[in-house]
């Protein structure tokens, strides 16, 4: 588990996929890994998630799969029999987290106080998703790790190329990207060459803050 939290912070970028469907989810992957993003999660509300994963892990084993919108421990369990290696929540529930621990695979619930963050925290989450981040800005993560420096943080929900080195100088490990690097309408269009260009933006902001920290 430590490995893979490690990795999410040393990439610090996670492509977020919520489609209709995975019928273009291949080449969106493909424009993603040609702009250097290799930590992706699918939102398992998207038609075909499960089956979209395992064929993710066998394309791309250099890949870090994880999976999205996992509400309840059920969920987490055929997530993690597909082959995710992380697992992201929109809220905290105690029990998911405790399945996800069983299998040593980190589930990241999203907490939107230092109570939900806290109780997240003892609840086994090893790092939480501050959701939606947009509501807060970059001033909240550096109050956060005031009382709480020991819990790692994944900013998500608004994170643009205009803000995404502010959220990470303010202590965000890490960051979950949706619409501004996946956006549906661009994935309809097959515009990946967009998708590939927004990507390597996103990791020269990345490592460009690396440097700043």
């Amino acid at each position: 588990m430590k490995s893979i939290l490690n990795r999410i912070s040393e990439e610090k970028i996670v492509a977020i996929i919520r489609a209709e469907s995975t019928e273009n989810l291949i080449p969106t992957v493909d424009s993603l890994y040609k702009g250097g993003i290799r930590v992706v999660e699918v939102t398992m509300n998207t038609p075909g998630a499960i089956k979209g994963i395992e064929s993710l892990k066998a394309l791309y084993p250099d890949l870090l799969i994880g999976a999205g919108t996992v509400l309840d421990s059920e969920t987490a369990v055929l997530a993690i029999m597909a082959g995710a290696s992380f697992l992201l929540a929109p809220t905290v529930n105690q029990k998911t987290i405790e399945a996800a621990n069983r299998y040593d695979v980190p589930l990241i619930p999203g907490v939107f106080t230092p109570t939900e963050a806290l109780s997240a925290y003892e609840a086994g989450a090893k790092m939480v998703k501050i959701f939606p981040i947009r509501s807060l800005g970059p001033s909240f993560l550096k109050d956060l790790k005031g009382p709480l420096p020991f819990i790692q943080t994944m900013a998500v929900g608004g994170i643009s190329l205009e803000n995404a080195k502010d959220y990470l100088e303010a202590g965000a490990m890490s960051l979950g990207i949706g619409s501004s690097l996946v956006d549906d309408g661009i994935v309809q269009t097959g515009n990946y060459e967009e998708i590939e260009k927004r990507a390597s933006r996103f990791v020269e902001i990345a490592n460009n803050a690396r440097t700043t920290r």
